[in-house]
């Protein structure tokens, strides 16, 4: 069952969802800094993480699952969210240059099968970033926090997932490395610094970049059956005509030509 969409705002409007909105914007930043002029969708629960490339990207959509419900983003502007079915996203083919993705695999009914709509989706020279729940993090252990729902994920886990829907892990990364307390948010950037150090295995969260895999398919050529026709009654070169026997007559036509060799 799919978190609630006011309950992920709510915590995301929260001093800890603050710092675990900083902590993501800065890897996706490091990771999308070259976003400019490219197609951006968000998946999921999003929008609180791709405000910076707003003004980078020239367009963000933003598509949010049936089963969590749907809110108005960017506030004061036009809307550019949407409700989509897992199976079946109301995009064309491949039309995003990146795609993250955010509370959306945790979740989800059939993970390889959503995977498979963000293939779909994707740009063959695209990127799409999903960021799970990690499952030896603390977030995951904790229901207090969006990130303590659904199936968390391990590294290798996450991506037999992707590599099952056609995307190829290119990188990954770990954030959020500060205790799921609310008194504690203060500090996260302390702990995001050192915990990368000293405890890498333990972060909240966990993303993974992969790209789209398409295959060109070259058909196995045939040899072409060419049927010779051999002349049967050609003459030889340079041979006399030879005069038809009673093997070769065949049944006379009927009319004038007929009538005239019966009276011959």
């Amino acid at each position: 069952m799919r978190r609630d969409v006011l309950e992920l705002r709510q915590f995301y409007a929260s001093e800890l969802g603050r710092a675990a909105r900083a902590m993501v914007e800065r890897k996706l930043l490091e990771a999308w800094d070259d976003a400019h002029g490219l197609d951006v969708l968000a998946l999921g629960y999003a929008t609180p993480f791709i405000g910076p490339f707003r003004d980078r990207a020239r367009r963000v959509v933003a598509g949010m699952p049936a089963q969590q419900g749907v809110e108005v983003w960017p506030a004061g502007a036009a809307n550019l969210t949407a409700l989509t079915p897992e199976d079946s996203l109301p995009f064309p083919n491949a039309l995003f240059d990146r795609v993250l993705m955010v509370h959306g695999l945790e979740e989800s009914a059939d993970p390889v099968g959503l995977l498979r709509e963000v293939w779909r989706v994707l740009a063959p020279s695209g990127r799409a970033i999903i960021t799970v729940a990690s499952r030896n993090g603390l977030w995951a252990n904790t229901e207090r926090t969006p990130y303590g729902h659904g199936r968390p994920y391990t590294r290798s886990q996450l991506g037999e997932l992707m590599r099952e829907a056609e995307l190829e892990p290119s990188g990954w990364t770990r954030a959020l490395y500060v205790p799921p307390v609310g008194w504690m948010a203060g500090w996260a950037d302390g702990f995001e610094a050192v915990g990368s150090r000293l405890w890498p295995a333990f972060a909240g969260l966990l993303m993974m970049e992969a790209t789209k895999q398409t295959f060109a398919v070259k058909p196995r050529g045939e040899r072409a059956r060419v049927r010779v026709a051999r002349p049967v009654l050609a003459p030889l070169p340079g041979a006399a005509p030879v005069s038809r026997g009673p093997a070769l007559r065949g049944r006379l036509p009927r009319g004038p030509l007929a009538s005239r060799r019966r009276r011959s």
